[in-house]
């Protein structure tokens, strides 16, 4: 496979995935975190880190907002329920994981 096409093959999974974390609403960063080891956060950070690696200046805010759909704080509004305390001590037992 030539780079070009596992390049543009590469994207469309990014996309894909970001456009299932979209619809999944119901799935919080943190059982994401406990499951996976990252969250949608963590996803932004990466968008944000390779677009500095490539010379491109984005702050977390809008890189968010690409993974979110919607400003982070409207996601948090509209979706993000509190943790249970199970999940906030899986979470503290492998944070250094995450």
């Amino acid at each position: 496979m030539d780079q070009p096409t596992k390049t543009e093959l590469e994207a469309a999974a990014f996309r894909r995935l970001v456009q299932h974390l979209r619809e999944r609403t119901d799935v919080q960063n943190i059982d994401l975190m406990n499951l996976a080891g990252f969250c949608r956060n963590c996803l932004s950070r990466w968008y944000r880190e390779a677009a500095e690696a490539k010379g491109v200046a984005i702050t977390d805010p809008a890189a968010r907002e690409i993974v979110y759909g919607m400003p982070y704080d409207d996601w948090k509004a509209k979706y993000q329920s509190e943790a249970s305390a199970d999940k906030k001590t899986a979470y503290e037992k492998n944070k250094p994981q995450h």
